[in-house]
């Protein structure tokens, strides 16, 4: 028995063949999606974690503005980092 796919006839090894090349296309897909979703996951916490230990701590006022929030959620410890330095120089967000 042969299956069709796009008018070529796929018999028994070549199909093995398409399906194994597809199952791993996908696993690299899925691997690479995962560590994306997970790394901006931790970043996103990490970053809320040092907004608080900012204001808490270190006495700072980052005050918990729409673009702060976005930042933070974004690009994590680097956001933070950078609105301190807005803050250094004189511009609250």
């Amino acid at each position: 028995m042969a299956i069709t796919i796009f008018g070529t006839a796929l018999s028994g090894v070549w199909l093995l063949i398409a399906l194994a090349i597809v199952a791993v296309v996908l696993w690299k897909i899925g691997k690479l999606f995962f560590k994306l979703i997970f790394g901006v996951i931790s970043n996103t916490i990490l970053g809320f974690i040092t907004l608080y230990l900012a204001n808490s701590y270190f006495g700072m006022s980052i005050p918990f503005t729409l673009p702060v929030i976005i930042s933070t959620a974004i690009f994590g410890i680097a956001g933070i980092g950078t609105i301190v330095i807005l803050q250094w120089f004189g511009i609250v967000i």
